[in-house]
């Protein structure tokens, strides 16, 4: 071996150790950085993902923020609008009874002023009749002095007589006049007694109806129930076919369940309405003076709530019934079903795990729009499948009718044809009985009283005839016995 060749050989060796030391440094970091990379995009795949879950729960939290704001709002607007309607109404009644009060004070203060103003025409009447007696005595008397003593008693009389007749005149229209005030008066004061009456009967079957509905259960659920049938009647539903009262259902025990309306919905199913009323405690919380008071009261009342949602939730109605998973509570007294939505936020959701709506006046109304407006579409749907059952029928009806009509139309053809094949072999066809027939009664030399028209024999072809010509037959004499006709 030569040294050129010992030589390349060492220097391709010591090449080699270093190029193969620099791949294995490059495989052993391009393998790492690999690795690196792929926890890098793991990393970033993780973290897209807790962003796309946060950003979803994000999305989620503010929709359910902006639900509970809205929900939030209407229930403020509810609230506000309420108040202001009992602010409006205590204004109206305070209003009504400034009004009485003041009318009343008018009423008595013009009766004084008229009879007092009665008093002084009576008194300047008086003194007015009294100065023109005297002023007319004192003329009569100065004037007619010598008169009366020459005079008899009977002239006297003669001469008084037009003034006593004034004087009656006027007594009679003093008197009218008194008559007739005295009425007004009795009028004004049976009037003033009515309106005391009235403002008394008020007065008292406000406080009895107060006294009641705080201390009686049975009358809070009578009036409750009686409500609740004022808007069903005032809505567009008609009893006994939109909905029922007093309603009996069967549980699986056999015991009798009597909800107070059962409201029908299309397709035969059904939704129970109960009223529910809670106005003890709410009538305690409005009247309260302290705000301990006020508090009590409050949770009482938002407590006889829940009561009644548990006792409605457990009779399960919703299973008897072919009916939606649910059953409607129906508060019949607005601003207490708020006050007791804005002291428990929670007792709506609650009541709705029990299969339990609450619902105020004003919601029963748009439910109940709502149940009028699937009457009136399911009604419109029936009467849209009732006129496409008429058409199909009358559909059908014309189909047959048309086949009917083809049928006469083909016998009708059948009739012409016949009728043409017999037209045919008593007028035009070759030795057509007409022609046959004329033949013969000319060539029998017959003479008929009645014979075919002209234009029937031409039709026939009666020139055609061969043998004796038809002046010739016409003119000639009769066959003796021959008289028939043709």
């Amino acid at each position: 071996m030569t040294p050129t060749t010992l030589f390349i050989l060492a220097a391709t060796c010591s090449l080699a150790v270093p190029v193969a030391l620099f791949l294995v440094l490059w495989r052993r970091d391009a393998r790492r950085l690999a690795a690196d990379n792929q926890a890098s995009e793991a990393r970033e795949r993780d973290a897209s993902s807790r962003l796309a879950v946060a950003e979803a729960r994000l999305a989620a939290a503010e929709q359910a923020l902006s639900a509970e704001k809205e929900l939030r709002q209407r229930y403020e607007g509810q609230v506000q609008a309420l108040t202001e309607q009992r602010t409006r109404t205590e204004a109206e009644l305070a209003a009504l009874r400034a009004s009485s009060q003041t009318e009343i004070a008018s009423l008595r203060a013009k009766n004084a002023e008229d009879r007092a103003a009665e008093k002084a025409e009576r008194e300047k009447l008086e003194e007015t009749f009294r100065a023109q007696f005297r002023n007319l005595a004192t003329e009569i008397l100065g004037e007619q002095s010598k008169h009366f003593k020459e005079t008899n008693k009977e002239s006297l009389d003669v001469l008084l007589k037009p003034f006593r007749d004034n004087i009656a005149e006027f007594r009679k229209r003093v008197e009218d006049i008194y008559t007739t005030q005295t009425a007004q008066r009795g009028e004004l004061k049976a009037e003033l007694k009515n309106l005391m009456e009235l403002n008394r009967r008020i007065t008292t079957e406000t406080t009895n109806l107060t006294n009641a509905l705080k201390g009686n259960s049975k009358v809070q659920g009578d009036w409750g129930e009686m409500l609740l049938e004022t808007i069903l009647d005032s809505s567009a539903l008609i009893k006994g076919i939109h909905y029922e009262t007093q309603y009996n259902i069967k549980d699986a025990e056999g015991h009798n369940l009597r909800p107070d309306v059962v409201l029908h919905l299309p397709e035969k199913k059904d939704i129970v309405i109960d009223s529910k009323v809670s106005l003890t405690a709410f009538v305690g919380y409005t009247s309260a003076e302290t705000e301990e008071e006020r508090r009590r009261y409050l949770a009482a009342h938002t407590a006889s709530v829940r009561q009644h949602v548990n006792e409605l939730g457990r009779k399960e109605y919703q299973r008897l019934l072919n009916s939606p998973d649910f059953v409607i509570m129906f508060i019949p007294n607005e601003p207490a079903f708020l006050a007791a939505l804005q002291n428990d936020a929670a007792i709506w959701s609650d009541a709705y795990d029990k299969k339990v709506i609450i619902s105020s006046p004003t919601n029963l109304f748009a439910l109940l729009k709502l149940v009028a407006d699937l009457w009136k579409y399911n009604d419109q749907d029936k009467n849209t499948r009732d006129i496409a059952a008429c058409g199909l029928k009358l559909y059908e009806q014309l189909v047959a009718f048309t086949g009917s009509l083809e049928g006469v139309g083909t016998a009708l053809d059948k009739a012409r044809d016949a009728y043409d094949d017999a037209y045919k072999r008593l007028c035009t066809g070759n030795d057509n009985i007409i022609r046959v027939g004329e033949r013969l009664r000319r060539t029998a030399r017959l003479q008929t009283k009645k014979q075919h028209s002209a234009r029937t024999l031409e039709a026939a072809g009666e020139d055609d005839l061969p043998g004796i010509p038809a002046t010739e037959a016409e003119g000639g004499n009769p066959v003796p016995g021959a008289g028939g006709e043709e």
